[in-house]
C-alpha cells in the first residue's frame, strides 16, 4: 500500500464551468458601452451544441444549504469529520469484494467520489478494484490535505452524474435545469432530496423514468437527514408527501443564453467555415492535442469565439457573388455558367472581415472554401510580391529605372524546339512581341509585362525571392519544387486566395505582415483566454518600399494602359494589381483602398480557358462585388489616402533618362523614391 502513495498521482481541484455550447461571435457595430447591457456587446452568431451534454457550473455559494445536506447526509455522512476516508466503509467494502456472490457495495466518501469522477479511474472488480480503490484513498487524503470542505464539496456537487437513461446530465445545477424547470436556488427540500436520491444509479432512480423507485430514494435521503438533525420532523414529513412538479426538458436553462442560440442554427456561411477550421487549430495548438480531437472539444462545447467578421459587409458580399450579372457579359445561360469565384477581404492588420467561396448560395456546413483552402495560379498578381517589391527594397531598382522589354533567355519547349522567354500577353490572351524599348519599371508594372520582373528574379535569383515569399510573406503552401524562373516571375505556382491577398497588405500599412486571421479571441468554459491575437508583425520590408509600390500600383489603375483600370473607383483611392494564369485559366484582382485589402479569383473548378468575351474583365468583377463598399470610404480625398512617410521624397524625374528633372527637362513625370535612394539630376536639357 506503501507503493501506492508513492505512484499516486495528484488530483486538481479547479474551479471548471462547463457548458454544452460553444459560441462564435462578432462585435457589435451599435453597442454603447455607456448604456447598453454588456452581454449586448457581441452578437451570436453561430452556436454549436452538444445536445447529449447538459454542464453547468455553479459555485457553492449559490447553492441553498438544503441542497448541500441532501447530498452529503445521503451519501457521507461523516464528511465533515473525516480527513477524505471513512475506514469502517472502506473496509466493509474491501471485504465485500472477497466475499461469494458479492454485491457491489460504496464506501467511498464524497472526496473519493469526487476523484473517481474526475480521473475516470473506476474499476471495481478483481485486482483492479483493489488497486483503484487503494488508489483512490491516498488520492483522497492528498486531496483532503490540500483543499477546504467547501471546495471539495463544491467540485462534487458539480461533476455528479445527474442523467436520464437519454440525457447526460452532470452537476446540479443542469438537474435543476432538466427536472424540475429552475435554477438551483430555487429547490426546496423535496427536491433536493428527488436529486439526493439519484446519485447511486440515476439512470434507474431518476424521477422521469422511474418516479417509484424516485419515492423510496427520496425517503431515504430524507430519513438521513432527520436523524443527522439536519431537518425537523415536520419538514421530513412535509417534504416526503410532497407532489413533485416535473419538467423533463431543458426549455429553461441557468446559462446566460443568446437569442436563438438554442434553435437549429442552419447552414454555417462561409466564414463561420474558416472561423471553425481556425479555432480547432487554434484549441490544438493550446491542447497539444490531435486535430480530430481539439475538433471534438470544440463541438463538445464550452468555447467561445470571437469572431472578425464585418457581419453587413459579408452578407453584401455573398449577395452580389450570387448575382450573375455581376460576372457575365450578356444574359446567360445558367447551365453554361459554371464559372467558379472566391473573395476575400482583410484590414491591414490581418484581420478577415468577409470571404465568400463560391456564386451560389452556400447549401452545407464546413464546404470546401477555395479562398482558404483552394490553391491556384496567381498569374501576375506574383510580381509586385516576389519581385518588384524585394528587388525595390534591397535599391536594384527605382520606380524610374529603365529595363529593356525583351526575353530573358532561351528555352527548350517538349518538341525539342527553342523559344525566347519571357513572353508578353495581351489582354485578350495572345502572345504579344517584345518591343525591345527601354521601360520605366512603373510602366512595366502598369502593363504587367513579363520582361522585367524576369530580370529582376535574374538578379534577386529564384531562391531568394522563394523565401522571401515564404519567411517575409508567410505564404506557406509554397512546394520546393516551385523555386524556380517561371514561378517567381509569371506565378506558375499554387497560391491560397488568403495567402495571396494577405501578402499585398504590406503595401497599405508601411510593410509589415501581420498574420491572417478569422478569430482574434478563444475563451473556455471558465472565461480563461486561450488565444489572442496579438499586434506581432514582421516587418517584411521598408516602409519607403512599400509607399513606393503602392504609388507604383496607383498607375494599373488609374493609367489609361493600365490591366486594372476598370476597378477604378469614383471617390476612392484604390491601387492594385491583376493576375492572369498561363492559357487563361485562372484570373485575379488585388486591391488596396485605404481600409482594406481584398482580392478576387475566377477561373473553373477543372482548369480550362477561361472566355473573356463571355465574362467581364477580371477588375470589373471585383468593382461589381465589392466597389460599393470600397467607395463608401470616409477618405474624401485621395491626398488623405495612405500616408507617405518621412523616409520617401516625392519628386519629378525626367521622362526620357529616368533622372531627377532639371531646369533644363521639358518633359517630366512625378515620382517617388527613398531618401536614401535617390537618381542622380538630369542635365542633358530634355
Amino acid at each position: 500500500m506503501l507503493n501506492f502513495a508513492d505512484t499516486t498521482t495528484t488530483v486538481t481541484l479547479e474551479k471548471n464551468p462547463q457548458s454544452n455550447i460553444s459560441r462564435f461571435l462578432y462585435d457589435n457595430p451599435d453597442y454603447d458601452e455607456e448604456t447598453d447591457d454588456p452581454i449586448d456587446q457581441y452578437v451570436l452568431y453561430y452556436s454549436m451544441r452538444n445536445e447529449y451534454k447538459h454542464y453547468i457550473w455553479v459555485d457553492l455559494e449559490d447553492i441553498p444549504q438544503v441542497v448541500q445536506d441532501a447530498f452529503v447526509y445521503t451519501e457521507d455522512e461523516r464528511f465533515y469529520s473525516h480527513d477524505g476516508v471513512d475506514f469502517k466503509s472502506t473496509f466493509a467494502a474491501f471485504v465485500n469484494i472477497f466475499l461469494p456472490n458479492n454485491r457491489t457495495r460504496g464506501g467511498s466518501t464524497i472526496t473519493q467520489q469526487t476523484i473517481k469522477n474526475l480521473t475516470g479511474d473506476a474499476a471495481t472488480e478483481g485486482v483492479q478494484g483493489i488497486e483503484r480503490k487503494i488508489r483512490e484513498v491516498f488520492r483522497a487524503i492528498n486531496v483532503e490535505k490540500t483543499y477546504t470542505k467547501d471546495v471539495i464539496l463544491e467540485s462534487y456537487l458539480n461533476i455528479v452524474p445527474q442523467g436520464t437513461q437519454k440525457e447526460d446530465i452532470i452537476g446540479i445545477q443542469a438537474a435543476a435545469n432538466f427536472y424540475f424547470g429552475k435554477d438551483v436556488s430555487e429547490l426546496d427540500l423535496a427536491e433536493a432530496a428527488c436529486l439526493a436520491g439519484l446519485n447511486n444509479a440515476p439512470a434507474y432512480n431518476n424521477p422521469i423514468d422511474n418516479i417509484d423507485n424516485n419515492n423510496i430514494r427520496r425517503k431515504y435521503c430524507l430519513k438521513k437527514m432527520f436523524d443527522n438533525g439536519a431537518i425537523s420532523e415536520q419538514e421530513y414529513n412535509e417534504a416526503l408527501h410532497e407532489e413533485l412538479e416535473l419538467a423533463g426538458n431543458f426549455n429553461y436553462s441557468s446559462e446566460t443564453v443568446y437569442d436563438g442560440e438554442l434553435e437549429d442554427q442552419g447552414i454555417t456561411d462561409w466564414y463561420l467555415d474558416a472561423a471553425i477550421e481556425e479555432a480547432i487549430s487554434r484549441i490544438a495548438e493550446e491542447a497539444g492535442c490531435t486535430y480530430e480531437d481539439a475538433q471534438t472539444r470544440l463541438y463538445n462545447g464550452g468555447y467561445t469565439v470571437y469572431t472578425n467578421v464585418d457581419i453587413d459587409m459579408q452578407r453584401r458580399v455573398e449577395k452580389s457573388m450570387q448575382d450573375a450579372s455581376n460576372f457575365t457579359t450578356y444574359d446567360m445561360d445558367p447551365e453554361e455558367d459554371t464559372l467558379w469565384s472566391a473573395f476575400i477581404c482583410m484590414d491591414y492588420k490581418g484581420n478577415v472581415r468577409s470571404v465568400v467561396s463560391s456564386r451560389s448560395e452556400k447549401t452545407d456546413i464546413r464546404g470546401y472554401n477555395q479562398a482558404t483552402q483552394g490553391s491556384r495560379s496567381p498569374g501576375s498578381c506574383i510580381k509586385p510580391i516576389a519581385s518588384y517589391a524585394p528587388a525595390l527594397d534591397q535599391d536594384l531598382i527605382t520606380m524610374s529605372s529603365l529595363y529593356n522589354d525583351k526575353p530573358l533567355m532561351e528555352v527548350e519547349q517538349e518538341d525539342g524546339t527553342k523559344s525566347q522567354w519571357p513572353v508578353n500577353y495581351s489582354e485578350d490572351g495572345l502572345s504579344g512581341n517584345w518591343s525591345y524599348k527601354d521601360l520605366f519599371t512603373y510602366q512595366m508594372l502598369l502593363k504587367s509585362l513579363n520582361t522585367m520582373p524576369a530580370q529582376l528574379v535574374d538578379k534577386l535569383t529564384p531562391a531568394y525571392c522563394f523565401n522571401f515569399l515564404k519567411t517575409k510573406l508567410d505564404v506557406t503552401s509554397l512546394r520546393d519544387s516551385e523555386s524556380d524562373y517561371s514561378a517567381m516571375t509569371v506565378g506558375s505556382l499554387g497560391m491560397s486566395l488568403d495567402e495571396l491577398v494577405g501578402a499585398y497588405m504590406i503595401f497599405g500599412n508601411g510593410g509589415r505582415k501581420y498574420d491572417v486571421s478569422f478569430v482574434y479571441k478563444i475563451e473556455d468554459s471558465a472565461g480563461k483566454v486561450i488565444y489572442e491575437k496579438n499586434d506581432g508583425y514582421k516587418q517584411a520590408i521598408s516602409d519607403s518600399t512599400a509607399y513606393i509600390m503602392n504609388r507604383m500600383m496607383q498607375y494599373v489603375i488609374n493609367d489609361k494602359e493600365g490591366t486594372g483600370r476598370y476597378a477604378k473607383l469614383k471617390k476612392t483611392d484604390l491601387v492594385g494589381k491583376t493576375g492572369t494564369s498561363e492559357k487563361w485559366e485562372d484570373l485575379n484582382f488585388v486591391g488596396c483602398t485605404p481600409d482594406y485589402v481584398s482580392g478576387i479569383w475566377i477561373g473553373y473548378e477543372n482548369p480550362e480557358t477561361i472566355p473573356t468575351n463571355d465574362y467581364e474583365n477580371i477588375g470589373q468583377i471585383w468593382k461589381n462585388v465589392f466597389g460599393d463598399i470600397a467607395d463608401s470610404s470616409e477618405h474624401k480625398s485621395f491626398d488623405e489616402t495612405f500616408p507617405m512617410p518621412d523616409t520617401v521624397v516625392k519628386q519629378d524625374f525626367c521622362s526620357r533618362t529616368g533622372l531627377l528633372a532639371s531646369n533644363g527637362c521639358s518633359s517630366r513625370t512625378t515620382g517617388y523614391f527613398k531618401t536614401s535612394n535617390t537618381p542622380d539630376y538630369c542635365y542633358g536639357g530634355h
